[in-house]
């Protein structure tokens, strides 16, 4: 190991732990560590190296826009900004009204929306149990993972949760005090509780619900978003149009950008002074961006799923594995007994980059560039670390 990987501890703060490998270059969907190791990229620094690791239109776009303009604050207008607003609008296609706010995360994305719900006056917001929206104060109490919460609270009050899913109990919920209730958030996929799908039609009667009583529906596609799912966004596999999405992750290619995407009455909830972010809409990673939406067209969301169904075809064939949930390159594999940390260390070995949101649950969320040989190549891995811990 080397002198970084020694000093990792005696500098920063406990938040991770040491990590295991320190990482020095990649290429496309391949890293390799400070030995010189290379390793397949099945988390991509988490759903958010969505073209890989020095894809060129990323460095070019990136590179001559530092040279030219790094940063302004939203006191001036730029071009970068303006550009991944007006294609990001187009993408929503939620029409005219639509208006994007900047930030730098997901988090960010979240703490935005959830002062957009209360700006409407009313002061409850409903969240799912199990989802998550981040650690910031506002998006962790919007978080449904009590164990996450539990160290900070009190949280900022107002919020309550409905089992994911559950139509029936959330509408109760909801007819307690539709009066008051500013919105209901939820993300498409459930990424951090093992990669959980939407029940078929669920968002469908989330509009209906919050269109009879005048409730924003905010949907985060932070991780999901970008053709994560196979579509730039996982809610447009149901004929839905949010109020509010959020988005990161993906939207920067690497660099730290994030959205906040309103439309209808909710884009006109913000007036001058009720938000901001020093660094939302910088020049450099708005570059990033646009480079990112360029490459990032239908095709390529339909390249994206048919790599899914590869992915999902080959790894349910393993004797390890009892289902392979989530869509395109965002993929929760099932293992049959409660071995996926182990699976994390055990694919170091074996050459993967792996990650283990639960006990029993190996997520993939690579490079959305992976090739198909490399996928085999991976799933060939992926049996033989299975195997490796019997």
């Amino acid at each position: 190991m080397s002198h970084a990987h020694d000093t990792w501890p005696e500098v920063l703060m406990n938040t991770y732990g040491t990590p295991p490998i320190e990482l020095s270059s990649g290429e496309g969907a391949i890293v390799t560590d400070a030995d010189g190791r290379d390793y397949i990229d099945l988390l991509a620094g988490i759903a958010v190296n969505a073209l890989g690791h020095g894809h060129p239109a990323i460095v070019e776009a990136v590179s001559q826009q530092v040279a030219t303009l790094g940063h302004t604050s939203n006191l001036f207008v730029t071009a970068p900004a303006v550009h991944v607003a007006a294609e990001l609008k187009k993408r929503l296609g939620a029409g005219d009204s639509t208006r994007v706010f900047f930030c730098n995360s997901g988090g960010e994305a979240n703490e935005a929306a959830f002062k957009l719900a209360r700006s409407t006056g009313r002061a409850r917001v409903l969240a799912a149990v199990n989802g998550f929206h981040g650690r910031t104060m506002g998006s962790l109490a919007l978080t449904g993972q009590p164990d996450k919460r539990k160290a900070f609270e009190p949280m900022p009050a107002g919020v309550e949760f409905y089992p994911y899913g559950d139509i029936d109990y959330l509408t109760k919920l909801v007819e307690v005090n539709p009066g008051d209730t500013a919105a209901i958030f939820l993300e498409p996929i459930q990424g951090e509780t093992g990669v959980i799908p939407a029940p078929e039609g669920f968002l469908s009667a989330v509009r209906e619900l919050c269109d009879d009583h005048g409730i924003l529906m905010v949907v985060d596609e932070v991780q999901t978003g970008v053709g994560r799912s196979g579509q730039f966004f996982a809610h447009q596999i149901e004929d839905v149009i949010p109020d509010v999405v959020t988005m990161a992750k993906g939207l920067g290619g690497g660099l730290p950008i994030g959205a906040c995407l309103a439309t209808g009455d909710a884009a006109e909830l913000f007036g001058p002074g009720a938000h901001g972010t020093t660094f939302g809409g910088n020049p450099v990673s708005c570059a990033a961006a646009a480079a990112v939406l360029d490459v990032v067209d239908e095709d390529f969301c339909e390249e994206v799923a048919a790599k899914g169904e590869r992915f999902i075809d080959a790894l349910t064939q393993l004797d390890h594995v009892v289902e392979v949930r989530g869509r395109g390159l965002m993929l929760g594999v099932v293992l049959d007994s409660p071995v996926a940390k182990q699976a994390v260390t055990a694919g170091y070995e074996h050459g993967l980059i792996l990650n283990a949101p639960a006990d029993n649950i190996v997520r993939l969320t690579p490079p959305l560039i992976i090739t198909d040989e490399q996928i085999d190549e991976a799933v060939t891995r992926i049996d033989a670390t299975l195997n490796s811990l019997d």
